[in-house]
């Protein structure tokens, strides 16, 4: 890994908290007082001004802080032709502060297909405003399985999950085409499975659904692979491991021992985006499977809490990291994005510059800087 090129020693996970104005113009929008393109506007508006307050930071990998998402994973998949979200994003009363939801079910009620380019104008508007490396991220392609398995994937469509899974890999795979086009050469997948495979709960629960949650890493990764297929050398892909990330609250624990072999070895990515925020992750041990020719990026700062972390103690996590994959191929960043939803964590604005302004001081200390 280069100093230069993505990622970078000091990192991010892509969302950002949104501003008071850009929830006023989501609400306004979700209660007909705003039509499609006066929302495309108010997105625009937050996202030239939330820019250059990223670059301050000291940050090289420039997000549009999701801006233009409800959900990180729902907003995206649901352009795929043969995916259905139900269950509505509706503004509460007071929209300034949170937006009020009916939880959203994903189902794949048809043939998958990738009919327009699903990210690339919100990339191009990255891309028109800054000078330095765009990063784009979209939900992992196992997003479209895990939560509802074969219950949640219409029988008449596909009788078989194999070919569920290549029609989902060639959306992927299209999508993928597009924005390489557009000039993207930093892709991110955003996968909360894995993860959640880490915790003997929602293991048990994918047993339920008729998975084997033993099993599941292997069909996970082999569908990731297949999904990048044919992508051009230059395109660095990274993949972050998320154990949710809602209103500061989280959804799953436990180590990575149970997916780490085949984690690190049977997919083909270039850069993991581990949280290790605290003690949900479990230890470093894991990481003895880590391989020698890929970046792993440590979330050490977490984005659910206010309280800025102790360099010091950053620095002694790294450290204890670098037991087990040497340090020029680690990194740093928060474990999550600040927004994983449009409801965001629980900490302000300022909270959250701070802890990205740390996460620069920290990786310019121990690397040096980007």
């Amino acid at each position: 890994m280069t100093s230069h090129a993505p990622p970078f020693r000091a990192e991010h996970i892509g969302s950002l908290l949104r501003p008071p104005t850009l929830l006023d113009a989501r609400a306004r929008h979700a209660r007909g007082e705003l039509d499609a393109s006066g929302l495309r506007a108010a997105e625009d508006t937050a996202i030239g001004e939330m820019i250059p307050k990223l670059e301050a930071t000291g940050m090289q990998s420039i997000s549009d802080g999701e801006f233009r998402r409800a959900f990180f994973h729902l907003d995206f998949l649901e352009q795929i032709d043969g995916i259905s979200v139900t269950g509505a994003i509706a503004s509460s009363s007071d929209s300034q502060e949170t937006v009020g939801m009916t939880p959203p079910k994903l189902s794949v009620i048809g043939p998958l297909r990738h009919t327009h380019p699903i990210q690339v104008d919100d990339y191009r508007f990255v891309a028109e405003h800054t000078q330095r490396t765009p990063k784009v991220a979209i939900p992992s392609p196992t997003m479209a399985h895990f939560r509802g398995g074969r219950a949640g994937i219409d029988v008449t469509a596909y009788p078989d999950l194999d070919q569920f899974f290549e029609d989902l890999a060639q959306t992927y795979r299209d999508e993928i085409a597009d924005l390489y086009d557009a000039g993207c050469r930093y892709l991110q997948l955003d996968d909360t499975n894995l993860a959640y495979l880490c915790d003997p709960v929602m293991r048990q629960g994918a047993i339920e659904r008729g998975d084997d949650p033993n099993e599941l890493p292997r069909t996970y990764a082999s569908l990731i692979n297949r999904s990048l297929e044919g992508r051009p050398h230059d395109l660095t892909v990274g993949i972050h491991l998320c154990r949710g990330n809602f209103r500061s609250t989280y959804f799953a624990s436990g180590g990575y021992e149970a997916v780490a072999e085949v984690l690190f070895n049977e997919m083909n990515v270039d850069a993991y985006f581990l949280e290790y925020d605290d003690e949900r992750s479990g230890d470093f041990a894991p990481l003895r499977f880590f391989p020698n020719d890929k970046t792993l990026v440590l979330g050490l700062v977490t984005s659910k809490t206010a309280a800025l972390e102790d360099a010091a103690d950053v620095k002694v996590r790294i450290d204890q990291a670098a037991r087990f994959v040497d340090l020029d191929q680690l990194c740093l960043s928060p474990q999550c994005g600040f927004s994983s939803t449009v409801h965001g964590n629980l900490v302000t604005e300022a909270d959250q510059w701070a802890k990205l302004r740390l996460v620069v001081e920290i990786a310019d200390d121990v690397w040096g800087a980007d």
